[in-house]
């Protein structure tokens, strides 16, 4: 679930290896890529930490981001 935490959308994400880990951060890179609209992460072994903010806009949540976290609910559903 997102949270909004400090002027960005939040979540975790938790898999069962790393390689389960990076191929879902690169699925998402190719759709923020597509989007232009790019997150913050950072990544240890099986665990996936995304913020996401809008740059342009201030570093504030915008429309952009809520369509970016649920582009990325929609890959890690699959």
């Amino acid at each position: 679930m997102w949270k909004e935490e400090n002027n960005s959308l939040v979540r975790h994400f938790e898999f069962a290896t790393f390689i389960e880990a990076f191929g879902f951060m690169t699925q998402v890179a190719l759709v923020a890529e597509k989007m232009d609209h790019h997150p913050n992460w950072y990544n240890v072994y099986n665990r996936v930490e995304i913020r996401l903010s809008t740059h342009d806009a201030g570093n504030t949540v915008t429309e952009r981001d809520h369509k970016l976290a649920h582009a990325i609910d929609q890959i890690y559903e699959k």
